[in-house]
């Protein structure tokens, strides 16, 4: 039989919990967190494709910015249940910052990147730069 470790630790959080409780039982309930968005990307011969999974948040709480080759998509979640029956009333609040940087390829052409945003997923197309025609040189 194995020993049994102690966690004094654990111990804290379960009192830190039950402290809690009895503090907030007829207040709201507050919940902070920070997310970190699942991203899919993908390439072909015209560009990258990034699809950012943002469920709850709003369009106009996401900002997408380019600075040093660096794309950086950030924003908030702020979400709100509210549940009302006779003499109860419950309220959960989650709100969390988020933010993914990718560095992009040299080949990327950062004048034209596209974002849309539909259904909580936000597509971005970053095109790749085309390469300029080859040129003939005259020998004289």
């Amino acid at each position: 039989m194995w020993p049994t470790v102690f966690d004094p630790f654990k111990e804290l959080q379960d009192i830190e919990r039950r402290i809690g409780a009895v503090l907030s039982a007829n207040k709201p309930v507050q919940k902070v967190e920070s997310f970190t968005p699942a991203v899919n990307e993908r390439v072909d011969e015209k560009g990258y494709y990034l699809e950012i999974d943002l469920p709850g948040v709003k369009k106009e709480d996401i900002d997408i910015s380019v600075n040093d080759g660096v794309l950086v998509v950030s924003g908030e979640r702020k979400l709100e249940k509210k549940e009302e029956k006779p003499n109860y009333t419950r309220i959960e609040s989650f709100f969390g910052r988020f933010e993914r940087a990718f560095k992009l390829p040299t080949d990327a052409d950062l004048d034209n990147i596209e974002a849309k945003y539909e259904d909580g997923v936000l597509k971005i197309f970053i095109p790749k730069k085309q390469k300029p025609a080859g040129k003939k040189i005259e020998i004289k």
